[in-house]
């Protein structure tokens, strides 16, 4: 077995999959509110001892452990893949119904098929049955809504103005603009006891664990309306990382081609000689 050959090939496969990630992260360059991934890079036998003890066979494993390949244990790969939640800037709209959230774990609160998500897009819309809801047609949820169940409504000629905190404004500009905005509801503004375990679904929703996990957060200066949070990628850092590991691509290659072509001649022309 060539061990070099195949530790090489790992090690290549993991900068594939790396390369993966950063075309994605360059792909959202200007997705509203992307939040960059990224990975970790381990072998399996650091992964390894992290995790024996939680194994179900623990004596076997154990044992096991003492036969294993010391040189293909090492072979290079993804042990983890996380979202990087920094802040990213806002983007003046002057659209009122864009909104920024201006801290990293706090989210609006969404209803989708698949379950109430959490998102940072404040790209919202209006539908024709007048509930607010994201682009992808997702109902935006008040701070009620476990409550009641009702979503929030916008009624046609109607203001919509929302404050700082996340409190909802509105007036009939026909009937009762002369009274001002009166208070409608507020937005859930769900904030995360802790990011790291929130699960990403495509390029803006996140999944939770568990409900009693995620906060109402109230009277917090949060919520900018008329913005929009701009993603956090940095494209020249994304073009270097990228460039980097086009290049390790390149020289696994060469180390596989030297052990495929260099190794394997010298081994048959050479080491199969006998000496008369």
């Amino acid at each position: 077995m060539q061990n070099g050959y195949y530790t090489t090939a790992g090690a290549m496969v993991t900068q594939f999959n790396k390369l993966d990630v950063i075309s994605n992260n360059l792909a959202n360059v200007n997705t509203t509110a992307f939040k960059r991934d990224d990975v970790v890079i381990g072998d399996f036998k650091r992964i390894y001892q992290e995790y024996q003890d939680k194994m179900p066979i623990k004596n076997n494993t154990k044992e096991a452990a003492k036969y294993l390949n010391g040189s293909i244990d090492r072979v290079p790969q993804v042990s983890e893949q996380y979202v990087e939640f920094r802040q990213g800037g806002l983007k003046a709209t002057g659209n009122s119904l864009d909104f920024a959230l201006k801290r990293e774990d706090v989210f609006f609160m969404v209803e989708t098929p698949d379950g109430v998500r959490l998102t940072q897009d404040g790209s919202f819309v209006i539908n024709n049955d007048g509930v607010l809801t994201t682009k992808d047609g997702f109902p935006v949820l008040p701070s009620t809504y476990f409550q009641n169940g009702q979503y929030i409504k916008v009624e046609t000629n109607n203001t919509f103005t929302v404050d700082k905190t996340g409190n909802i404004y509105s007036a009939d500009i026909v009937n009762g603009f002369d009274q001002g905005e009166v208070p409608t509801g507020r937005l859930f503004i769900a904030q995360s006891g802790d990011v790291k375990t929130l699960t990403k679904e495509g390029t803006s929703l996140y999944k939770f664990n568990d409900i009693k996990d995620i906060k109402d957060l109230q009277d917090a200066d949060v919520v900018a309306q008329g913005f929009l949070e701009t993603s956090n990628i940095n494209p020249v850092n994304e073009m270097v990382g990228l460039i980097e590991s086009s290049r390790m691509v390149e020289m696994y290659q060469k180390v596989m081609t030297s052990h495929m072509n260099d190794l394997n001649n010298d081994a048959i022309n050479k080491l199969a000689q006998t000496r008369a």
